[in-house]
């Protein structure tokens, strides 16, 4: 089969991929950011939750994250009474958002306490609250820190998103395994698949590397 004929159902599986990876790279950045900021705040029972979901998964594979919210998670639901079963879609943009999120919290908590706490201080002389330090000082100076770090994220969450295969979802990974048991020629599937993913994550980094010149034209403006 001329390999030309696999580029229908691959790219089919690459829309699904692109979605997949638009939707929990988003999500994952609102994690990011509520984990971090959390794991600084000043209310104990906060922090402490914060902590907990970025060791949690930080520190377990994303597989099996993946694996515990499409199959265990119904199973727990069910002795609840409860129906907890979520879509393949939903599962795994759910398990890439929280795994980028946990990896994500570490680099806003860094990038936050990287402020100068001079300016805090002064912050606090002209009488603003927590709250308007963190959204007027903190994070304005911060964001441009964690775009870097944040576009590495989101590369390899588009690498990640080829094991949502594994619970039926129909992305390029799942695409590219059925039409390779169909003809049987690994070498042609397989390049194809290699070379779609590294177009897209070129793509993105591209992307990414636009955003992070924007930012930074924004903060040497000052805005």
């Amino acid at each position: 089969m001329d390999w030309l004929s696999y580029l229908n159902p691959l790219m089919q599986g690459a829309w699904v991929t692109i979605r997949l990876a638009l939707y929990s790279t988003l999500l994952g950045g609102m994690f990011s950011f509520l984990f971090g900021i959390g794991r600084l705040s000043g209310s104990a029972p906060c922090r402490w939750a914060s902590i907990a979901m970025i060791e949690i998964f930080r520190g377990t594979s994303l597989l099996v994250q993946l694996f515990w919210l499409f199959f265990a998670l119904p199973v727990l639901g069910q002795a609840l009474g409860l129906d907890l079963r979520l879509p393949p879609v939903v599962a795994g943009t759910l398990a890439l958002s929280l795994n980028i999120g946990a990896y994500g919290a570490e680099v806003v908590r860094g990038a936050l306490q990287a402020v100068p706490h001079s300016q805090h201080e002064a912050a606090k002389a002209l009488d603003f609250t927590p709250r308007q330090i963190l959204w007027r000082i903190s994070i304005p100076q911060a964001v441009p820190e964690m775009m870097p770090s944040f576009s590495n994220l989101a590369i390899q969450n588009l690498k990640d998103t080829a094991l949502v295969s594994l619970i039926g979802l129909g992305d390029l990974a799942f695409q590219a395994e059925r039409v390779r048991n169909f003809t049987q020629d690994s070498v042609g599937v397989y390049t194809l698949l290699l070379l779609m993913y590294f177009g897209m994550a070129l793509v993105l980094a591209g992307l990414l590397r636009l955003m992070e010149t924007r930012v930074g034209r924004w903060r040497a403006r000052g805005i």
